[in-house]
């Protein structure tokens, strides 16, 4: 089930992008006069077909990993004397570069459109409230408090974690300072923090800048009360129910949720004595937790269990909501400021600022896209418009056979008044074809190696 679930994360996630992104090719070729024969969704044999009123052909194929436009063009084919100004090839420089720039100009429009809903709707951030301070780290040398909130990052505003991470990862690869503003939790007075940096987190994989800084997160103390207990596992064998309070596990008295965690992973096969408190009464059992081997050759306990979430303090959570006017406009905003985090870490993965290992193929979208899928709504609006704008930047790379090869193309035509030889197209096409190609195989391969 949870492949399936996976499979079919990745089906629409694909399918929504590959549809607008082609979309836009499709709708502008109409509007400026070219005749397109087929739009597809989708690589290989069709799964269904149809044509509407001007014979443009739509396809569904069976390979969900990309699609095209067909457009009419003397340089793949005959075309009759009479359809020639209807041909790709016969319009002006400036009508093939709106055509071919419109593709990824939709994937930003889909960004903006979802963020825009997401934005109107609601969504639910947890403060930046730092809940401790590794000593020695570079937060702690900074002067960083728990208790504080992150306010700014290098003068920027920042609302909630998520926002602090962006920020953050900005500055992967730097050297200098990072300015960070922080305020007491529910307080007044504001507080300027300088860290300097060096390369920082230069050719890390998968980088985390929060964790890298020494900040822990705030998060509510989650008392050892069971939530859920999962079928067939040593906690139901046990006797265990949802709701049951854990009190002691071997005469230890059991502090919160982490330190019965810490006694079960410490106990693997390992009989335990429990005192449970249950309907407001004590009881003894015995579990046994079962044993996990890690990746380390470390052997762990588990019992199939999960905490009752804990409760954050009033103000910890926040509705972030604004009108629908001010939505279009912050929407807008951060689709630019994503395009620009995405220009960024590109080029310092080109000048090895920012370690090759990060980039991601299928394999990684399908899961995260499934992981969003589970979050909610909102979770994989959020990720789909983050994909839709990564989708947007790859194809506007001047790299031939993308996009941006093409209107590099067209921009150097409009630029001298005659098109660049054919020669030099079919040597820029190979040698993007080898870029791409290398592209895919090392995502594919952090891919595997993340498995």
């Amino acid at each position: 089930m949870g492949v399936l679930h996976t499979v079919l994360a990745l089906i629409v996630t694909l399918g929504i992008l590959v549809t607008v992104h082609e979309y836009g090719h499709f709708w502008v070729a109409r509007r400026c006069g070219v005749k397109v024969l087929r739009f597809s969704v989708g690589f290989g044999k069709p799964i269904y077909r149809w044509k509407d009123k001007l014979n443009t052909e739509y396809v569904i194929a069976w390979i969900p990993l990309g699609g095209y436009v067909s457009m009419l063009d003397e340089r793949e084919g005959d075309v009759a004397e009479q359809e020639r100004p209807f041909a790709f090839n016969q319009q002006s420089v400036w009508k093939r570069i709106a055509i071919v720039a419109a593709g990824p100009i939709a994937n930003f429009v889909l960004a903006i459109a979802t963020y825009w809903v997401l934005f109107v709707s609601g969504t639910s951030v947890l403060a930046p409230v730092v809940g401790a301070v590794q000593p020695s780290s570079p937060a702690y040398q900074a002067g960083i408090q728990p208790q504080t909130e992150l306010i700014a990052v290098n003068g920027s505003p920042v609302r909630s974690w998520q926002e602090v991470g962006l920020a953050l990862l900005s500055h992967v690869g730097d050297s200098g300072s990072i300015e960070v503003t922080t305020q007491e939790w529910q307080g007044y007075r504001q507080e300027q923090h300088r860290i300097e940096v060096d390369r920082w987190l230069s050719g890390q994989k998968e980088p985390n800048p929060i964790a890298a800084l020494g900040i822990t997160p705030f998060s509510p103390e989650i008392p050892a009360l069971l939530g859920r207990v999962l079928p067939d596992g040593a906690a139901e064998a046990a006797g265990l129910k949802s709701g049951d309070q854990i009190l002691q596990a071997d005469e230890v008295t059991v502090k919160n949720w982490s330190h019965w965690v810490e006694l079960i992973q410490s106990s693997p096969a390992k009989s335990l004595t429990l005192i449970i408190e249950r309907d407001g009464q004590s009881q003894s059992l015995v579990i046994t937790p079962r044993k996990r081997v890690l990746d380390d050759g470390r052997e762990i306990g588990y019992i199939g269990a999960a905490a009752k979430p804990g409760e954050w303090p009033e103000g910890m959570l926040r509705e972030v909501e604004y009108g629908v006017l001010e939505s279009g406009v912050q929407a807008t905003v951060k689709t630019l400021d994503m395009i620009g985090l995405t220009l960024d870490s590109i080029r310092k993965m080109v000048i090895g600022l920012i370690s090759v290992d990060n980039l991601s193929g299928p394999i990684t979208i399908a899961q995260v896209a499934s992981d969003s899928a589970k979050g909610g709504l909102e979770s994989f609006l959020g990720f789909l418009a983050y994909i839709s704008i990564s989708l947007g930047v790859l194809n506007l790379l001047p790299i031939p056979v993308l996009d941006g090869g093409h209107l590099l193309f067209y921009f150097i035509e409009a630029i001298t008044g005659r098109p660049v030889p054919e020669k030099a197209q079919q040597l820029g096409l190979r040698i993007g074809m080898m870029l791409l190609a290398s592209l895919m195989i090392i995502a594919f391969y952090n891919d595997l190696m993340r498995l």
